[in-house]
């Protein structure tokens, strides 16, 4: 399994005035930034075959930013990337194929908790998200053995990669893994 984990771009601030915490919407620099930096994620990794988001509106507002960069993929709602635990999303994915390609979009700390758990790391521990930051893990042996962290990057790297995409002119051909992208 290739999971790709990904938090949901810049939203509101928490303690809004009339906005309960689990309505933040994203900002508009929040959904502008991560359009660009959804690019870069769609040049460094193959398209996902599901893209699992949170049913809170910042998650799925950037699930959908994510699926227009990858093209033809629809986001579903995963309730366990909301309210769950880190063994609530592990047992989520171990209902899909040991070769898929998955793509979270959640919150902290739970994915940075998610990340570190899939890495070896002991309970408690956890590596964190940039909001619109990523990362790409290789689970050979599923979602419940240790883990191969591919690439961690900061949403200023995706955006970064996405303006090299721009330069380089298009190819007719999707590249290949020779070519550069990861997994």
């Amino acid at each position: 399994m290739k999971l790709l984990l990904i938090r949901h771009a810049a939203a509101i601030p928490r303690g809004t005035p009339g906005v309960p915490d689990d309505e933040r919407p994203l900002t508009p620099d929040g959904k502008a930034k991560f359009r660009v930096a959804a690019r870069g994620l769609a040049r460094v990794t193959r398209r996902p075959d599901l893209l699992l988001t949170s049913p809170l509106p910042r998650a799925r507002a950037t699930a959908e930013i994510a699926a227009r960069a990858f093209a033809n993929i629809a986001p579903t709602i995963e309730p366990a990337l909301a309210r769950s635990s880190v063994d609530g999303i592990v047992a989520a994915l171990k209902v899909h194929p040991p070769d898929a390609r998955i793509a979270l979009v959640g919150h902290e700390p739970l994915l940075g908790a998610l990340l570190a758990r899939l890495l070896g790391a002991v309970q408690g521990e956890r590596l964190a998200f940039a909001t619109g930051g990523a990362a790409l893990v290789d689970l050979p042996d599923g979602p419940a053995a240790d883990g191969r962290l591919r690439w961690f990057l900061k949403p200023r790297i995706l955006r970064t990669l996405a303006g090299a995409a721009e330069i380089t002119k298009p190819r007719a051909d999707p590249p290949t893994v020779a070519d550069g992208r990861d997994v």
